[in-house]
C-alpha cells in the first residue's frame, strides 16, 4: 500500500486520540462510584428482603397477640358471671356451689397462664418491631447515601462525556484527512490489535516495544517514503519520522 508521509505520519494523532478515548472509556467503566454504587445496591436488596421478613412476623406476632388477648377476656367474662352468680346466692346446692368454686379456681389458673401468653408475645412482637425500625433507618440511610453517589457518578459521567465528545469530533476532522485505504487499514489493525498505528522511533516498534533487527531497519531504510510498512511481529503500521534512526 502507498499512502503520503505525511498522511502515515497523521495516523499517530490519530493514535493518540484513540487511546484518549480508551482511556476515557475505561475510566467511565471502573469509575470507584459505580463499585460502591453496586455495593449499596445489593445491601438495599438484602434490606428489603430483611425489612419485609421482619413487617411479616411483626404482622404475625399483632395477630397471635389480639386472639391471646381475646382468649383471656373470654376467661375474664366467663369467671366474672360465675362470681356474680357465687355473689348472688342464686347457687343453693353444696355440690353445685363446689364446683362453681372450682371452675373460679380453674378460669382464674387459666386467665394467668393466658396472660403470660400474652405477655411473652408483647416482648416478641416489641422486639420485631424494633428491627422493622432499624432495619428500615438503615434502608434510608443507605438509599440517601446511594442518590448521593449516584449524584458523584453522574457528574463524573458528565465530565468524562463531554471530553470524549470533543476528542471524537477532533478524531473525526482528523480521519476526514486520511486516505481511505489507509484509514481502513488502520481501522483493522486497530480492532484487532487495540492499537492500529505505532512510531519507529529508534530502531524499534513503539507498539510491541521490539527492536528491529539490522536487516529490517536497512529494509525500511531503502523503502520509498510512500510505502506502507508493518511491523513483523506486531503486524501494526510503522510510521517513519525523524526520530526513527534510519
Amino acid at each position: 500500500m502507498k499512502a503520503a508521509p505525511e498522511a502515515q505520519k497523521r495516523l499517530l494523532d490519530l493514535a493518540q486520540l484513540d487511546s484518549v478515548l480508551d482511556r476515557l472509556a475505561h475510566r467511565r467503566r471502573t469509575l470507584p462510584e459505580l463499585a460502591e454504587i453496586e455495593e449499596r445496591s445489593t445491601k438495599l436488596a438484602r434490606l428489603a428482603t430483611e425489612v419485609i421478613a421482619a413487617q411479616t412476623e411483626a404482622s404475625d406476632l399483632a395477630r397471635e397477640q389480639t386472639k391471646a388477648e381475646s382468649d383471656v377476656e373470654a376467661v375474664r367474662v366467663r369467671a366474672d358471671r360465675d362470681r356474680r352468680r357465687l355473689d348472688s346466692g342464686q347457687v343453693s346446692s353444696p355440690k353445685d356451689l363446689a364446683n362453681l368454686q372450682s371452675e373460679l379456681v380453674s378460669l382464674h389458673r387459666r386467665q394467668g397462664d393466658l396472660e403470660d401468653v400474652v405477655l411473652e408475645i408483647m416482648e416478641r412482637r416489641e422486639a420485631a418491631d424494633a428491627t422493622v425500625t432499624r432495619l428500615s433507618a438503615e434502608r434510608t440511610e443507605i438509599t440517601a447515601g446511594l442518590a448521593t453517589i449516584e449524584e458523584k457518578r453522574d457528574a463524573a459521567f458528565g465530565d468524562l462525556d463531554k471530553e470524549s465528545g470533543d476528542t471524537q469530533a477532533k478524531r473525526v476532522s482528523l480521519a476526514a484527512e486520511i486516505p481511505a485505504d489507509l484509514l481502513a487499514l488502520y481501522e483493522k489493525l486497530r480492532a484487532q490489535y487495540g492499537i492500529g498505528a505505532a512510531m519507529l522511533q529508534g530502531g524499534r516498534c513503539q507498539g510491541c516495544k521490539v527492536s528491529l533487527s539490522i536487516a529490517d531497519v536497512n529494509r525500511i531504510r531503502a523503502a520509498a517514503p510512500d510505502e506502507v510498512i508493518r511491523c513483523d511481529e506486531c503486524r501494526r503500521i510503522l510510521v517513519r519520522t525523524p526520530e526513527s534512526g534510519l
